[in-house]
């Protein structure tokens, strides 16, 4: 499978159909890939009995579940050529997971990106307010997965600034003076969603400040499980941000990633739904024996991707649970499955950026 191909096509194009041949094609070829290069994969798999001659389609390839990441060195190119480490979010003394990336495999995740995030912001470059600090992107050699979200997201950026100082207090004078500079003109903001609520919007709440960001679009991320426990559902949060300072709430979009992913988000449309794009998707499989639910039926969420080069993140069971809604019919246009998450397995760990933050403020 040619992949530079599929990334001259428009990241939401392809029907069910299509896709599924596209990504059984696709995984089976990267299974065997990590099969013959990945010592501790070979031997789950060989664990498991894999025989990909059986495999008639993407959903009967095994899984492996995220949290090996955190017990094993998954890597399958040789140590030399990696160029960058990530490692996922962790409350303190959780074991994180350590993604090793070579350049093609970054590379890759960068293209793709852009591909998703540019259908929803377009394709020329904004000047970006992060509502973040800049403290958190210090090492470039070992990411964070807040850290990676951040520098991800900033290459949509053309004048970027930091919305918070280094000790997460809101800069005023500096959004002042960075609206003043780029009035009339549409602002890219991003950050993680319980920051958001907790540095900006309850800042701006206290400090009076009501910044016009009626021009904005808003991407957010890293888990809802704290706000959801304060009663901030996603609509309220959007009203929220609206009244403080009046961005559209169709332009406030949630993504669901992971750093064993990186590059395969699944953005939130118009419509309030999150969309699987050409390069990867979601299967929702029953608790009880992992076959695939059924749509409208919760279950635990597989995520497939076709990116993963360097490491065996291809076919992964996450610690969340999810619904699949429908699949290229949603009302926005966007061809694919739609779906919505649940929330995390009881008793699994918080690992989202936002989420694994809250923690700090219980």
């Amino acid at each position: 499978m040619d992949i530079n191909l599929l990334l001259q096509e428009k990241p939401y194009s392809l029907d069910k159909a299509s896709k599924d041949k596209l990504l059984t094609e696709g995984l089976v070829e990267l299974t065997r890939k990590h099969y013959d290069a990945s010592p501790n994969y070979k031997r789950m798999m060989d664990a498991i009995g894999l025989d990909l001659s059986k495999v008639s389609s993407y959903e009967d390839l095994p899984f492996i579940p995220v949290r090996m990441f955190k017990e094993l060195e998954l890597i399958s190119v040789p140590k030399e050529e990696i160029v960058k480490t990530m490692t996922s979010s962790g409350t303190s003394g959780q074991q994180v997971s350590k993604i090793f990336l070579d350049r093609d495999t970054s590379s890759l995740q960068t293209k793709v990106l852009t591909k998703i995030v540019s259908d929803f912001i377009g394709n020329k470059r904004l000047p970006m307010l992060i509502l973040d600090s800049s403290s958190v992107v210090k090492d470039r050699s070992m990411f964070s997965a807040r850290g990676a979200g951040i520098l991800g997201f900033s290459m949509f950026g053309s004048k970027r600034i930091y919305a918070l100082d280094e000790e997460m207090q809101l800069d005023i004078e500096g959004i002042k003076a960075f609206l003043d500079v780029h009035q009339g003109e549409e602002i890219f903001l991003f950050g993680f969603t319980f920051m958001i609520w907790l540095h900006f919007y309850k800042e701006l709440l206290r400090t009076g400040y009501r910044p016009d960001l009626s021009n904005a679009v808003l991407i957010h991320g890293g888990g809802w499980k704290k706000l959801l426990s304060e009663s901030v559902s996603p609509t309220e949060f959007k009203k929220c941000l609206n009244d403080v300072c009046g961005i559209s709430v169709n332009r406030v979009h949630d993504y669901y990633g992971m750093v064993e992913q990186t590059g395969s988000i699944y953005m939130e449309c118009e419509c309030g739904h999150l969309h699987t794009s050409n390069f990867s998707d979601v299967i929702i499989r029953r608790p009880k024996d992992f076959s695939v639910a059924d749509f409208g039926e919760k279950g635990i969420m597989e995520v497939v991707s076709l990116l993963p080069r360097s490491y065996p993140g291809h076919v992964l069971l996450t610690e969340d649970e999810g619904i699949t809604l429908g699949v290229d019919d949603c009302p926005c246009g966007r061809k694919g499955k739609y779906f919505k998450i649940i929330g995390r397995i009881k008793n699994a760990e918080i690992r989202g950026c936002s989420d694994t933050y809250a923690t700090k403020f219980k």
